[in-house]
């Protein structure tokens, strides 16, 4: 019995070691996926807190949990399956699906500029628009469905670059990774866009009862600072919005042997880091994101009307051929 008993013990230890090493795997994986995945974080975290602007302090963190919730929906329940699935069965469509995405980026991105422009003409341009949310029936639902759409989008390029980094062949260790990716990143993202759209609670709180003169003079810097770099952010986000679709649009053209945009990319990339060699690595990439954006930038300005004309009307077409909900 004691025999037996010992290689009891010793099986279960062998196991516990087996399962300790499978979960530093998917640690070391995920943290590695991460990593190559932190520009289009990045830009999540841009994109986000502009969905919140014009809202009350008390609606903030309720509109930002309901996006994050949506994100992580996104990711774990049909993200990350069908990656799994489309690398498995599908692998030629990946990039065209993720080159659709990336229009709508732009589409987006342009949209805002086209509204900073021309304010009037945009306002035209979405009055014929209905929301993509049939369910939305405030101005918060469609904002919270907008802004999960977009985080789609984001959260599709996301996983699809992790998916690529993992460097693991079992099916089930590479869903696992792209789970842990899927929640670290969202956790992150959304705890940083919670700690920017309330840090003028922050400032004011501090300004109110900190101890010290220098606390309440940066609490008085918070409130005063925050809208302008809300502003900001805006920008950057839209910016974001449309240099990554721009970005995602010019490497699949590039993947079906259209490669004259990625050459200006490379061109740009390289004339930067040759004029500015003290920051090379940071004049590439803004080099490179700004050939992004034009790209996105005229790509979603041609489709600025190709959805008022087309795409809208098509909807709108289908949605009267749909059975009324009561």
């Amino acid at each position: 019995m004691s025999v037996g008993l010992l290689a009891l013990l010793d099986d279960v230890a062998g196991l516990v070691k087996a399962a300790a090493a499978s979960l530093d795997d998917v640690a070391g994986q995920a943290a590695k996926a991460g990593v190559k995945a932190a520009g289009a974080v990045i830009d999540d975290a841009a994109v986000t807190p502009r969905y919140v602007d014009g809202f009350t302090a008390d609606r903030e963190l309720p509109i930002v949990g309901k996006i994050a919730w949506g994100s992580i929906k996104n990711k774990l329940l049909i993200l990350l399956p069908a990656a799994l699935l489309l690398s498995l069965f599908l692998p030629w469509l990946i990039t065209p699906l993720l080159m659709l995405g990336g229009a709508y980026l732009c589409y987006e991105g342009a949209e805002k500029v086209f509204h900073m422009l021309a304010p009037h003409e945009a306002e035209h341009h979405e009055a014929g628009l209905e929301p993509v949310a049939l369910g939305a029936e405030t101005v918060e639902d469609q904002k919270i469905a907008g802004a999960i759409q977009t985080d789609f989008i984001l959260s599709a390029e996301i996983m699809t670059i992790a998916l690529a980094a993992i460097e693991v062949d079992n099916f089930w260790t590479r869903a696992a990774i792209l789970a842990v990716v899927g929640i670290g990143i969202t956790a992150a993202v959304y705890g940083v866009v919670a700690l920017i759209v309330k840090g003028d609670d922050l400032g004011l709180w501090l300004a109110r009862h900190a101890r010290t003169g220098l606390g309440r003079g940066f609490g008085r810097g918070l409130v005063t600072g925050m809208p302008v770099f809300m502003q900001i952010l805006s920008v950057v986000g839209t910016a974001a919005m449309t240099w990554v679709g721009g970005s995602i649009v010019a490497h699949g053209l590039y993947e079906f042997g259209i490669d004259g945009p990625e050459h200006i990319i490379e061109a740009a990339a390289h004339w930067a880091e040759q004029a500015l060699p003290a920051i090379a690595g940071v004049a590439g990439w803004f080099a490179t994101a700004a050939v992004d954006f034009v790209i996105g930038l005229l790509l979603g300005a041609l489709l600025i009307p190709v959805v008022g004309y087309v795409v809208a009307p098509a909807w709108k077409a289908v949605k009267h051929l749909l059975p009324k909900r009561a």
